[in-house]
């Protein structure tokens, strides 16, 4: 497993919040429809880990990019169409723990998480939230929990077959859930 990556942003960001600003609204909403299929794809140069699906829904809201970003440089970014989460990088990795008891959650959910529908500026397609981020795997690394923000009591939605996702009972996104993550490629593999 990659501690960090080499990448940036290649956006420009907008103003960043305050350190005391490190929530991110979300909302659960029904699926309507079969769960989306994502497939999570390393990219051997940089470490990076993405995987996205197509999101169906056709009301407003953000369609851009939420940039995950802590104090240590970790950052991860959210894929977001029409203000529903349908996707994730882990672009710049924090510390990864490896806990031998990870499982994914058994108390869940399906539906898509929603952003809150607010009027943006023309032309922003990007935002950028500081917060904290840490991130624990099991053993083969082919799960990964990425928790942002401190531990509390939450509610886990899965989203697509491989990606859940958690909501604070504040209605604050609190996580994310990797699941059957493909090992990373050897080297002179793509």
């Amino acid at each position: 497993m990659r501690s960090t990556a080499s990448s940036g942003s290649q956006k420009p960001s907008p103003r960043r919040a305050p350190r005391d600003a490190v929530s991110m609204e979300a909302r659960i909403e029904p699926l309507n429809g079969p769960l989306p299929s994502l497939t999570w794809r390393w990219d051997p140069e940089t470490d990076i880990l993405s995987g996205s699906f197509k999101g169906t829904r056709t009301a407003g809201g953000l369609t851009g990019t939420v940039e995950l970003a802590d104090e240590a440089g970790s950052i991860a970014v959210v894929d977001v169409n029409n203000g529903v989460i349908c996707g994730l990088d882990v672009v710049v990795w924090p510390e990864v723990t490896t806990n031998p008891d990870l499982k994914v959650p058994t108390k869940l959910t399906d539906g898509r998480v929603v952003l809150p529908a607010r009027p943006s500026r023309p032309g922003v397609a990007s935002v950028e939230v500081d917060t904290s981020l840490q991130v624990s795997a099991n053993p083969s690394e082919t799960l990964f929990h990425l928790q942002v923000g401190p531990r509390r009591e939450l509610d886990v939605v899965r989203v697509a077959d491989h990606l859940l996702i958690e909501v604070d009972r504040s209605g604050n996104l609190a996580g994310f859930w990797l699941t059957d993550v493909p090992p990373f490629p050897a080297e002179g593999q793509a």
